[in-house]
């Protein structure tokens, strides 16, 4: 059923507020290298975009094996966008407006008997308000580790699911935020002090924090265009990994180091901006273009594998995505 746009107060134009909905998750994707070449496909990949309907999309998975390396026993998508039209909560805050969610979970996961966990879930969901909503509120709850266990041992993963902190204030984007923006360095900073950090390590995050610094010339409009002419920033949910009692395996920051197996990163975040352009037409009596709406993008990816030796690849997933555009 379609959503119902609401007339943007004050313009005298009858021009009409719509959202269109963006969504996307997937159970697995990536690569193998050796000992065998072999492209690993998007299994349970469901899409939800440029499209005012609101929707419910879902896909299963049944047991899967990739030869014998990697396995699951099951995995499940869902994406969904709707319109709440009115929704009042026990403290009187108004949640009125459009909400997006994206879900991806795996089960039974097993990669080279050495890393396996009995649910991950990836969940992202976006809620732009009706008024002052081009930039969303996000949430990732119901996010988690069960079972997460690496040769055996158990892992401990605290999570800390309210990392990306409230919506900015002025519908700013969270890449202008300067709470936002500190918390991210914070992650950084916290990684950069690690003892045993290798220098590789030391380069990535040190150029991180000087993507920061830019980021922060941008919002005072110092510093225009980048690399792909949008910008992005990486962060994580990954409070604290607890002791691997494993010779040899060390932890930074959210990614754990393995001997002869490689480097896992858990519930790696990307936060960014893209054009999201209407294909719509314009409204009755505009007599000139729409500009394009922008709107921050989140993209959780629970696991993101680098395998090395004697099994060598890139595995992803399960992994969600969420954002959309709230028009004019």
């Amino acid at each position: 059923m379609a959503a119902n746009p609401k007339s943007l107060p004050g313009t005298g134009l009858g021009m009409e507020r719509y959202h269109e909905y963006h969504a996307e998750a997937h159970i697995l994707s990536g690569h193998l290298e050796h000992p065998i070449e072999q492209p690993i496909e998007a299994f349970g990949r469901v899409v939800l975009e440029h499209t005012t309907n609101e929707s419910l999309i879902t896909k299963t998975v049944g047991p899967t094996n990739i030869e014998g390396l990697i396995s699951f026993e099951a995995g499940h998508t869902r994406v969904v966008g709707t319109q709440v039209k009115q929704k009042t909560d026990i403290f009187g805050n108004d949640h009125a407006g459009w909400v997006t969610l994206s879900t991806a979970t795996l089960e039974g996961y097993n990669v080279v008997d050495t890393v396996t966990a009995d649910r991950v879930v990836a969940q992202v969901s976006t809620e732009h308000a009706m008024v002052k909503g081009h930039v969303p509120k996000v949430s990732f709850l119901g996010t988690r580790f069960e079972n997460l266990q690496i040769g055996g041992y158990t892992v401990p993963v605290e999570l800390d699911l309210n990392f990306c902190g409230d919506k900015p204030a002025g519908d700013r984007s969270y890449l202008e935020d300067s709470d936002f923006l500190n918390e991210v360095e914070g992650q950084y900073e916290g990684v950069l002090n690690t003892k045993g950090l290798p220098d590789s390590l030391k380069k990535k995050y040190k150029a991180e924090i000087l993507g920061i610094d830019d980021l922060r010339k941008r919002a005072k409009g110092r510093a225009k265009g980048s690399q792909n002419g949008y910008p992005k920033l990486q962060c994580s949910l990954v409070k604290k990994i607890g002791e691997i009692p494993i010779a040899g395996v060390k932890t930074f920051g959210n990614l754990i180091f393995i001997p002869n197996f490689g480097t896992v990163a858990l519930a790696r975040v990307e936060v960014g901006v893209r054009p999201n352009h209407s294909e719509f037409a314009q409204a009755a009596g505009s007599s000139s273009p729409q500009p394009p709406s922008y709107s921050n993008y989140f993209t959780l990816n629970m696991f993101e594998m680098h395998l090395g030796c004697p099994v060598a690849g890139m595995t992803k997933g399960p992994g969600s995505s969420c954002n959309g555009g709230t028009k004019p």
